[in-house]
């Protein structure tokens, strides 16, 4: 049975000691009526399997062709890591640095944490430095920049299309469906599920 957990009010800073609440249900502040908690379906089910979907994904989008230009009957394609280099080879190296920290490193620490916080929890296991290793997952939210990255490639794409032809790759596709499972993966999981793995069992 779990037990009742405090839990401060996220408009008005009131803590409340919060029990259990049925599927469907929410907690409201008794003070100003906002919403402190609402539970989530299945939630590490639904977001393990998001995070295995989203590794995959990360995988492709690393390792098969970004992008393809044709100029001609020449042919070159690019990969997120030969764009990441260019920008070196071109001395933009803040710029390099950022896209390398957040659409490579980010996700990747980020998907990583989450395997390592849900694959055990699946099987009834809390990981060792369960607390440092959410808190590390809720830390990274701002730093994911994907959705960014593909906004200004594809802004160059417009600018391009006229020099060239150009050939989506598959780890252009792969790179958007990440966007939206990493996006989806967040949303699906319930953090208060987790805190409660590393309460005492009463």
């Amino acid at each position: 049975m779990k037990h009742a957990h405090l839990i401060a009010c996220h408009e008005c800073d009131l803590v409340h000691q919060l029990g259990a609440i049925p599927q469907g249900g929410a907690a409201r502040c008794s003070r100003c009526g906002a919403t402190l908690y609402r539970p989530k379906t299945d939630s590490l089910n639904r977001t393990l399997a998001l995070a295995l979907a989203g590794l995959i994904l990360y995988i492709i989008a690393n390792t098969y062709p970004f992008l393809g230009f044709q100029i001609g009957a020449q042919i070159r394609e690019t990969t997120l890591a030969t764009g990441i280099y260019q920008l070196y080879q071109q001395e933009m190296n803040t710029i390099a640095t950022l896209v390398l920290i957040t659409v490579v490193i980010v996700p990747a620490v980020h998907l990583l944490c989450m395997l390592y916080i849900l694959l055990p929890l699946n099987q009834n296991v809390v990981p060792h430095h369960l607390a440092g290793v959410l808190r590390l997952v809720i830390f990274l939210k701002p730093w994911g920049m994907m959705e960014v990255f593909l906004l200004g490639i594809l802004v160059s794409v417009v600018k391009l299309v006229k020099m060239a032809t150009i050939i989506p790759g598959v780890a252009l596709y792969a790179f958007l469906a990440l966007i939206f499972v990493l996006a989806a993966m967040m949303v699906t999981l319930d953090e208060h599920v987790v805190w409660e793995k590393l309460e005492p069992t009463p």
